[in-house]
């Protein structure tokens, strides 16, 4: 009996070291879970930046020239040369085509003929005129001598009107000879056009219509000329961005004859109403253009300059994050050990790029571009090494965070 109690005792005992033993050994295995969920997070940082910082508009457009000049012969004709073709540089004064000027110069002939005889005509009736007024003298005079009879007087007198009259058609014939030869030279002129227009610049052949050896009716084209600067881009706008255009903004234009350039140019019009089919409004943009290498016809992108801010407080792109309670950007508290990272509520303004203007709140310099989705506030982070390693790696512990596109 005693054996057996004393075995009972030892039993108990053993149990009781036993369960002493492995709430020891349980107790550092908690502590190393708790540890586990605040292990340092991996991130990426960069530091904030004052930027200027533009809000553009982004729309598509065309180019057109800023003046397109139609080459129309007044007259009707054979075309006896083009001095000009496709592409030329045409200045004021320069040749550009010739018609077959014979009939031209022949009906000048005639009409300078027809005035020689319109001109005689005249001196002719002058000196009847003139021998009438002599003759209506000696009649009066013998007339109060007693001489001439009454009716011989009245017959001078008739004669004398008759050559006034005379006198006054052949003036009349003179000036309609006169402005006829007028006419006769006008068409003439019309067999040679050149470039009269003043004040424009240098113009380009753009397009020819017809050979030399074609016989065309007046006013039938034959070359057209544009001007290539300054060159206009045309685009359309909706009505939710036509509010915010206005002439003089600034704008930037890229071709893909050149994609690594960009032009610059400024909203010259804007159209007072929007296109009932589109529900669009036009606008105008003049894009200067002296070295020619934009063309009339060229598609553009174009970015119009809506609004600016100098030296704005400005993070990378990447560290805005959108969140159920609005905007958020996590910085770094370096003085920590480990680095915390802490969450800060923002108000974004204008996005250029790859950059975000932050209105508010200021934010410290060190701010997370990567691997802040994984964050809340008082997490401890961990940051890249100089050699681009981290001291360790961890799982993290994730909190519900989405990146705006």
């Amino acid at each position: 009996m005693t054996r057996v109690l004393l075995g009972l005792l030892t039993l108990g005992a053993l149990i009781a070291a036993g369960a002493v033993f492995w709430l020891d050994r349980d107790a550092p295995a908690t502590g190393a879970t708790s540890e586990a969920n605040v292990r340092p997070v991996p991130v990426e940082t960069a530091e904030t930046e004052a930027r200027d910082l533009v809000r553009r508009l982004y729309v598509s457009g065309s180019l057109e020239a800023s003046s397109r000049l139609e080459i129309i012969p007044r007259v009707a004709g054979r075309i006896a040369g083009i001095a000009v073709d496709i592409g030329d540089p045409v200045e004021p004064g320069d040749l550009l085509l010739e018609l077959d000027a014979e009939e031209f110069q022949q009906e000048l002939l005639q009409s300078q003929a027809e005035l020689a005889v319109a001109q005689s005509s005249l001196a002719e009736a002058r000196e009847s005129l003139n021998a009438a007024r002599r003759a209506l003298a000696r009649t009066r005079e013998l007339r109060s001598q007693g001489i001439a009879s009454a009716a011989e007087l009245e017959a001078a007198e008739s004669q004398a009107v008759l050559q006034q009259t005379r006198v006054d058609l052949a003036q009349s014939q003179l000036r309609q000879r006169t402005a006829a030869l007028r006419s006769a030279e006008i068409r003439e002129s019309y067999a040679r056009i050149e470039a009269d227009w003043q004040g424009l610049g240098t113009r380009h052949v753009a397009e020819r219509m017809a050979n030399p050896g074609a016989v065309i009716g007046a006013n039938t084209a034959v070359l057209a000329l544009v001007g290539l600067d300054p060159l206009r881009a045309v685009a359309f706008v909706s009505e939710a961005d036509y509010g915010r255009l206005g002439t003089g903004q600034k704008v930037r234009l890229r071709s893909a004859a050149w994609p690594e350039e960009f032009f610059h140019g400024t909203v010259d019009r804007i159209a007072p109403e929007f296109r009932e089919a589109s529900r669009q409004a036009r606008v105008e943009i003049e894009v200067p253009n002296a070295d020619s290498r934009l063309r009339p016809g060229m598609f553009v992108e174009i970015a119009i300059d809506l609004d600016r801010r100098d030296q704005a407080q400005a993070v990378p792109r990447d560290a805005l994050l959108q969140r159920a309670d609005g905007f958020v950007v996590f910085s770094i508290d370096t003085e920590a050990d480990p680095p915390l990272a802490r969450r800060h509520q923002v108000t974004p303004g204008i996005r250029d790029g790859e950059w975000v203007e932050i209105i508010e709140p200021e934010l410290p310099r060190t701010i997370v571009t990567l691997g802040q989705h994984l964050l809340s506030d008082g997490n401890p982070v961990r940051l890249p090494t100089a050699g681009g390693e981290r001291t360790s790696g961890v799982e993290p512990r994730p909190d519900s965070a989405q990146a705006p596109r």
